[in-house]
């Protein structure tokens, strides 16, 4: 049997996921974590993605997270999202018209636009069918 961690996911409206993991996979603000036992202490923020979760016996669930910070204890990962959202809760085709809405904006010479903003919506919108595209992967093995 192989040793586990207890992890927490967190959002601003409800905790979306608390259990034993083998694994935790998702991006820091630096680049890709993994997360497993005897991980040393870590604070970091989170970039927009999918967490990867290998629960106990193996089984894989894949969350989207739109930000954030994780921490790392002894025995304990807290996701700390802006936004969590579990596989069956996303929707696909609304991430693909919000990312082609926003790259639209990008491209508009509008002096009302405001690119900063549409540029983070276009990251969020990625990083949700990134994460889609992940669950997916996951579902054909």
């Amino acid at each position: 049997m192989a040793m586990t961690i207890h992890c927490d996911i967190v959002s601003a409206e409800s905790e979306i996921f608390s259990g034993l993991v083998e694994l935790v996979v998702l991006t820091g603000s630096l680049g890709d974590l993994g997360i497993t036992y005897g991980h040393a202490p870590l604070l970091t923020g989170l970039a927009p993605g999918p967490v990867r979760l290998k629960k106990q016996g193996g089984e894989e669930e894949v969350y989207y997270v739109s930000g954030g910070f994780l921490e790392v204890q002894p025995n304990l990962v807290t996701v700390l999202a802006d936004t969590a959202l579990r596989a069956t809760d996303m929707d696909e085709a609304a991430a693909e018209n919000a990312k082609k809405e926003a790259a639209a904006k990008l491209l508009s010479q509008s002096s009302e636009i405001d690119y900063s903003k549409a540029a983070i919506q276009l990251a969020e919108a990625s990083a949700q069918l990134r994460a889609l595209q992940a669950i997916r992967r996951n579902t054909r093995k």
